[in-house]
This record gives C-alpha cells, structure tokens and sequence, in this order.
C-alpha cells in the first residue's frame, strides 16, 4: 500500500475544519496531526505496540494508513489483558484491515513485576519490548512505538523508562497530541473508539506490595465485568485482598446510592470472590492507586 501524504489525510483534513477558529492551543491540532503523519513517513517501517485503547489505536491507524503494509500492531496477550480488552482491539484492527500479531508475554512470571512495588509498569514494559525488539529483528522492522501522548509525559508512568532504554519512540507525544486532541481526532476519523474509557492492564487495580498472582486478576475481571453488567461505564474495581474499593465516574455515581443498586454490586462482588466490599466517595479517578507512592518516587514520573 502506498503512503498517504501527511497533508492529504482524512485526519488532517477534518481536524483542520473541526478547529477552524478555535483558540490558539486548539488551533495547532492539525499541525500537530501533520508532524505525527510526517514522523512516521520517515521510518522505513514500524511496530507498534498496540493495546486496542484509543492512543496505541489511533497511532496503529494512522501509522497503517502513512505505511501500509510496512507496519504491524503487536498486541500482547497476558493475563492482565482482560479477554473484553484483547476482542475489542482485534475487532478494531480486523475492521481496518490492518496487519495484526498477538504475542505472548511473561511479565507475570518476572518476580520484580509479581513484587507489585512503583516499577511495576517498568518490569511490564521491559518484557514487551524484548519481545516485541526480537520479532523486529526477525521479521525486518526499523523501529517500535508505543503510544504515550504529551499528557502522559506530565504522569507518573515507570513504562516510559522501558521504552527509553529499548529506543521505543513516542510519534504521539513527539507530535505534542494531547488525549484529548487524539479522542477529537479519532472521533473526526469515525473510529467508534475515539469515546472508549481508558483500559489500563488489570494489574493496576492490585494495591502496591500486594502480589500480583493469575487468580487475582481473573478476580479483578470477573469483578469489573460484573460491574459492567450493571451498566456502569468507567469505574474500577481496586483490589485490596478481602476487600473491593469500588471507583465509579462521578457523573454515573448517583446511580449507585440506592440501596437497590448497592446491594447488587455487593452480590456480585462478593461472587466474584470479595468478602467485603466499598464503595469511594470520591469516584473514580485515575491511577488513584499511585496516592500512597513517597513524592520522591511520584517526582521521578519513571522517565
């Protein structure tokens, strides 16, 4: 497939009508989109590391769309990749007929990733990349991204150290696109993804120190689809042994202070294996479980 033209792209076009005479920080975003088409047209090819969540999504597109068929999303298939997860990113690469390889992933074999302490995310990323840098020397690839954004650099994310020592770039976050620029523009594009809440791995819902075991996290997935039976759209259910800490959106938690609604989260907790279980106050809210972290490990941001 030839390479699309970063200035001919549906992306770019209707992101640049989409912020026509908008303020200036929205204004840069088809510029922004224009670097990222531009940063990808220089690669020989590209894997990506694909989640199926809306950055490594859209990163994946864009890079299939500049590329062709020089590039490859890598999905990795682990236990903290919940089964929903893995069928909606492939639905969404089958749906552009995009290159696609699952590959098996060890981190949870890594005693300093069951250990569960602030590099977690490092000793995840760190197993991705080794595997993902070997089939790139097997299959011929120049280079590997991943699809931290420029939001992301602002966070505490140990995953970023990984990717600087394995040379993995960041095109999103070299183009300065923010998640909220991205979610517009994949929205623009008619991904059906662009509105998706975020799906980090379902070991980041086990408390620091707490080791992170197969059957935790199958815990933690029945649990969360439970949840989302109940018709709950972002929450998280975080696991601290006997007891489920439920997280639930602001906009969706006066649904659940109704006894009604409190009991059945209780029964369906309790099936999925909690003993006790509680509902926070303040709502969901991301990488919550990083409030206990030392400031010095927190000012660090794992970069």
């Amino acid at each position: 497939m030839a390479p699309t033209s970063q200035t001919d792209s549906p992306e770019a076009n209707l992101a640049q009508s989409l912020f026509a005479g908008a303020p200036t920080e929205e204004a840069q975003t088809p510029f922004r989109m224009a670097a990222l088409e531009a940063r990808i047209a220089q690669l020989d090819s590209l894997m990506v590391a694909y989640s199926g969540g809306v950055d490594s999504a859209f990163l994946a597109a864009t890079a299939h769309r500049v590329l062709g068929d020089r590039m490859l999303a890598v999905l990795a298939d682990s236990p903290s990749l919940a089964r929903r997860d893995m069928e909606q990113a492939c639905a969404f690469a089958n749906a552009l007929q995009m290159p696609l390889r699952i590959v098996a992933t060890d981190e949870l074999d890594r005693p300093e990733y069951q250990r569960n302490d602030a590099n977690r995310c490092f000793h995840c990323k760190d197993e991705l990349f080794d595997v993902m840098g070997a089939l790139g020397a097997e299959l011929g690839f120049s280079a590997i991204a991943y699809g931290m954004n420029a939001d992301d650099t602002r966070d505490f994310r140990p995953g970023q150290r990984a990717a600087v020592q394995h040379a993995v770039i960041a095109p999103l976050a070299e183009a300065g696109l923010t998640k909220l620029e991205i979610r517009s523009l994949a929205k623009a594009a008619g991904y059906s993804l662009w509105d998706r809440p975020a799906a980090p791995c379902l070991s980041s819902r086990v408390e620091y120190g707490r080791t992170v075991t197969r059957e935790v996290l199958e815990q933690v997935e029945r649990a969360e689809e439970s949840m989302r039976a109940l018709g709950f759209r972002e929450f998280r259910v975080r696991h601290h042994g006997d007891l489920a800490r439920v997280e639930i959106a602001r906009v969706e938690l006066p649904r659940a202070l109704s006894m009604e609604i409190l009991d059945s989260i209780t029964a369906a907790l309790k099936l999925a294996g909690y003993q006790y279980v509680t509902l926070d106050c303040t709502g969901f809210r991301s990488g919550s479980m990083n409030a206990i972290l030392p400031v010095d490990v927190l000012v660090r941001r794992g970069a």
